[in-house]
């Protein structure tokens, strides 16, 4: 399964993910008219900085799904045909048991619907995240682990090499 992974070298904090990630959950899908929708499109990956490096943060779909196990409702799913845990706002009755233990803290709380949200991987975008292709630096990436764990080695090497 491909994952969205981030390169934090590379992020500068622009926050170009967080707003390409809201405007593709929002009703419109273009930044202008989200602005004026009734209920304000809500992010689901979040830039958090120390004040020295940047680091993009969204759900990590984590195997144990800790999120899954605390949902009362049975809102937070994993769904079968993509192995990937999502959130059915029809079920979701706002309890945020799912924030509370998530060990990441990137479930969102929709105000005005008083209901969870997490990235879904722009399952609307047929599973081409916003927030990838909207990153200027490359800091993020969807691919296979192994293909950015080989990609990360490579990168090493040439580093190294440059220091002979």
């Amino acid at each position: 399964m491909r994952q969205i992974l981030a390169r934090s070298e590379r992020c500068l904090g622009c926050k170009s993910c967080e707003l390409a990630c809201a405007v593709a959950h929002s009703s419109s899908k273009t930044l202008f008219q989200a602005l004026a929708e009734p209920q304000l499109p809500q992010r689901r990956i979040f830039v958090e900085s120390n004040g020295e490096q940047n680091f993009p943060l969204q759900c990590r779909q984590c195997l144990d799904s800790p999120c899954v196990h605390a949902c009362i409702c049975g809102a937070m799913h994993i769904d079968l045909k993509t192995g990937l845990i999502q959130v059915d706002s029809q079920k979701c009755v706002g309890c945020m048991m799912c924030v509370m233990v998530c060990p990441y803290g990137v479930i969102a709380e929709i105000h005005s619907a008083r209901q969870a949200a997490k990235c879904d991987r722009c399952l609307d975008l047929d599973y081409n995240p916003a927030c990838v292709s909207a990153c200027p630096t490359g800091a993020l990436e969807f691919t296979e682990v192994q293909d950015f764990t080989h990609n990360s080695r490579k990168a090493f090497l040439k580093l190294m090499n440059s220091f002979s």
